[in-house]
């Protein structure tokens, strides 16, 4: 009897909950338009080549049509094209903006370290035309952009942090999100949010190929016909990425891995692991992926962190799984959101034992980075103050990373693009990292003082 009232009532929770209209955003509506928008670059499997471009069109574009051509120097771009046509009919959807039809396609067959140029059709006409670079065949230096959650605040605060890393930082290859791109609950009309999304980097995400995981956030909740509450994936994810189909069996629409240019990046799914019970399938494919790297660097990309620098606890499943496969197959870098703090985590044993350790010369194990970019904020929790290496608190951040044979260089930087941590990674001839504290100036550690943030102003940090 109790049970069934508990059922009964989480269903008229979130029936209740889906009868309440989000907010909208202001100023600009986001209904789609008879030329192309939400255009969206993804690496392919093998991206010396393959791409993917996934965009969204106004009802009346039925057909998913994209013209492609080694970029020349001159503009006689169309002379040389050939057109490209998605393999599959684009995707219908409905929401507070209207109609619109989602298309993807994916252009193969590319050269290896190659400038090509694309536009894409739309009922009025062809997008401005669109150049990207594929990955060389051999490792070869390049940057790539980290983010954290950019959830809230998307386009008033988020894009500010994301236009400036674009602005500061010529050269990145590849943009990292670590999940929760957008909030995808009640905080504003879903649509609205990923058109807030797409806006706030524009034309970037459009000729920089995008590697993202998924958050918690990119999931909905449902109620299942027995009553229980769920999750599913959101409609959106899969119309906005057109992602490599090389991941885990059960959960292969979130989870991949790309090969570039010496680095191999593998992108799990934390919430489906957790809710899903997709967690042993996702590590057995994890250590799986790592153990046929060939690449130099191994760097691993998903949501829930393993050590937590907002939560009073870590996430034990997590931790429990997928730690001891990054440890027995030497990842460099783990990569991470969902805290709402920054977090740079060398040794559980603190930042004391890790600092003493590298004068000592011992190796570096996998260098845990949590971040956050948009405007969300959480307290950091108590052990933040003597684990990690480095910390922040109420601050917007974005990482530039810089590959190059033997060294990684690791940058984070403040919204306002002061350098704020780095470090570098250098592989010795024994093939383990060594960690070496950049010595650049950096601004002081950002913490709120009580209701005081670190600006000046109200600490905007709460607890979780």
């Amino acid at each position: 009897m109790v049970l069934s009232a508990l059922l009964l009532t989480a269903a008229t929770t979130l029936d209740a909950r889906a009868q309440i209209a989000p907010p909208r955003s202001a100023g600009t509506p986001y209904a789609a338009r008879n030329l192309p928008d939400r255009i969206v670059l993804t690496p392919g499997g093998d991206p010396t080549r393959e791409m993917a471009v996934a965009y969204r069109t106004d009802a009346t574009q039925r057909v998913s049509e994209a013209e492609i051509a080694v970029s020349v120097d001159g503009p006689t771009l169309s002379e040389r094209a050939v057109k490209a046509i998605g393999a599959n009919p684009p995707h219908a959807k409905e929401s507070a903006n209207g109609s619109a039809l989602y298309h993807q396609i994916r252009f193969t067959g590319l050269k290896p370290d190659t400038v090509y140029a694309y536009r894409l059709k739309g009922s009025a006409g062809w997008s401005e035309w669109l150049q990207f670079r594929t990955a060389a065949a051999e490792p070869k230096p390049f940057r790539f952009l980290y983010l954290g959650d950019i959830q809230n605040g998307i386009l008033t605060y988020a894009s500010r942090v994301i236009r400036q890393a674009f602005h500061a930082n010529g050269g990145i290859e590849l943009v990292l999100h670590a999940g929760d791109l957008a909030a995808q609950r009640d905080d504003l009309d879903h649509d609205d949010e990923w058109g807030e999304w797409n806006q706030a980097a524009g034309y970037n995400y459009a000729i920089v190929p995008q590697i993202p995981a998924t958050g918690n956030h990119e999931y909905v909740d449902v109620v299942l016909p027995n009553g229980m509450e769920s999750r599913k994936l959101g409609p959106y994810w899969p119309l906005q990425f057109a992602l490599p189909a090389n991941g885990a069996e059960p959960a292969r629409a979130t989870t991949y891995y790309v090969d570039y240019q010496g680095v191999r990046f593998i992108v799990l799914d934390g919430t489906s692991a957790i809710d899903l019970g997709t967690m042993d399938a996702q590590t057995r494919w994890l250590d799986a992926t790592l153990a046929s790297s060939k690449a130099k660097w191994n760097v691993v990309l998903f949501h829930q962190p393993v050590f937590t620098c907002a939560r009073p606890e870590d996430i034990a499943e997590i931790k429990s799984a997928w730690k001891p496969v990054f440890d027995a197959r030497k990842v460099d870098l783990v990569l991470q959101g969902h805290d709402h703090c920054y977090s740079r985590l060398t040794s559980e044993a603190g930042r004391e034992a890790s600092a003493s350790a590298r004068r000592n010369g011992a190796i570096q194990g996998p260098v845990y980075l949590v971040s956050v970019t948009g405007s969300k904020m959480y307290a950091l929790n108590d052990r933040s103050r003597t684990q990690p290496d480095r910390i922040a608190e109420a601050t917007e951040l974005y990482q530039v990373v810089d590959v190059a044979g033997d060294r990684l260089q690791f940058r984070t930087y403040t919204a306002s693009g002061k350098l704020y941590d780095g470090f570098m990674l250098e592989r010795g001839a024994d093939g383990r990292n060594r960690l070496i504290e950049l010595r650049e100036p950096m601004i002081a550690v950002r913490t709120c003082t009580g209701m005081i943030g670190p600006d000046g102003g109200t600490c905007v940090a709460r607890a979780k």
